[in-house]
């Protein structure tokens, strides 16, 4: 598919016809680790302003439920609509900690964006879920609030995901491209962006999922931190070759993944250091067989995301992918808010009626709106 340039999609508003407003992100990925919480100042085009950003580990009890329902098609009950009010909950807390430890005026806030805790996400079948109740988290804030960005997404026939691209598009305007962004939580995802500006994106595999589950499983590790476990082990090359023989990673894009797309009981009777080292070489080498399908390669690697605090990780990723890969950081991005700080951006643009998602970001027919927008009138 054509890679559609963002220019492509905005010149309908005038920049200078909208004003600038500041906006707080919230995002919880498919690690279910936390909320990030960051502020920007932005007019739905450019970012003139990456302000605080925090993150806030969920409470252990919630973050259990969560993982309960993992992969569980919505279904109206009184349990998911209950673990949904807490999840809201949290996230309120978490907003209300971050303004009063940074003294950030809540009258000075236009605008949150909520993403809300993706829980099932299946678009082929036109469904996808992501808990939270923007009206709310509107209330309980007195701010108002976009929620709901995926859906209208999936509902016009695209992938839902990933939306991150159009914010990686508009940081990257100075930095030459061709270039790769590539985002490392639960589910990998890339966004590349050509000389002339066009965009192409879609989830490359797994990313920290699978080793996450397996070092929880064997240990009650979260993660398999700074790689100490999988730099003592051996790849085993069959079981690699086995979770590579997946259609996905020859399908064209767009495409995206649920969380738990793949099986990692591949590497079961493996060792711990060694079905850690083979799930991360199985990580990385997904992001090489998507970027054999870009129409060339990036020039440049730049990752965010957890998955870039893992040396084991990198050096995979460098090997595989025979260019520079480095963290966001080296261009004086935060990895840690990026996606809360894209949500921030989306509420912007959601709000003044801008596309969220292209059809060579997610496969939508046309350049599509998307969020649900609740106003609080101040």
């Amino acid at each position: 598919m054509q890679a559609l340039a963002d220019n492509d999609v905005d010149n309908d508003t005038p920049s200078e016809a909208r004003a600038t407003l500041t906006a707080i992100g919230l995002m919880s990925g498919t690690s279910m680790d936390g909320i990030d919480i960051a502020l920007i100042e932005s007019d739905g085009k450019t970012v003139s302003k990456r302000g605080a950003y925090a993150t806030y580990p969920y409470a252990e009890s919630l973050r259990q439920r969560l993982s309960g329902i993992i992969g569980r098609k919505p279904d109206g009950s009184d349990e998911i609509a209950l673990i949904a009010r807490d999840v809201t909950d949290a996230h309120a807390e978490a907003v209300e900690d971050f303004l009063s430890r940074t003294g950030i005026d809540r009258a000075s806030v236009d605008l949150v964006g909520f993403h809300g805790q993706t829980v099932f996400h299946d678009p082929e079948n036109g469904l996808t879920c992501q808990l939270g109740d923007g009206a709310r988290l509107s209330q309980a804030l007195g701010i108002s609030v976009v929620s709901d960005f995926r859906s209208a997404d999936v509902a016009a026939g695209g992938q839902g995901a990933p939306l991150a691209p159009l914010y990686h598009a508009a940081l990257a305007a100075p930095i030459e491209p061709p270039l790769g962004i590539l985002n490392l939580g639960g589910v990998g995802n890339l966004t590349w962006i050509s000389a002339d500006g066009g965009i192409i994106a879609f989830d490359t595999g797994p990313a920290n999922a699978l080793v996450d589950d397996w070092m929880a499983r064997h240990t009650g590790a979260a993660m398999d931190e700074d790689g100490k476990v999988a730099r003592q082990g051996v790849i085993n090359e069959p079981a690699l070759a086995t979770l590579l023989d997946n259609p996905y990673f020859s399908a064209a894009y767009p495409k995206s993944l649920d969380r738990d797309h793949f099986d990692a009981s591949r590497v079961d009777g493996l060792s711990l250091e060694d079905g850690a080292a083979t799930l991360i070489a199985f990580s990385a080498e997904a992001v090489g067989r998507a970027q054999s399908l870009l129409p060339s390669p990036p020039t440049r690697w730049l990752v965010t995301g957890g998955g870039r605090h893992n040396p084991v990780m990198m050096a995979a990723l460098r090997r595989v992918l025979d260019r520079p890969v480095e963290p966001v950081e080296a261009v004086g991005w935060s990895g840690d808010a990026m996606e809360a700080q894209a949500f921030a951006y989306l509420a912007v643009r959601s709000l003044y009626g801008l596309p969220l998602s292209l059809p060579s970001t997610t496969g939508v027919s046309a350049p599509m709106p998307g969020g649900v927008v609740h106003l609080i009138n101040r």
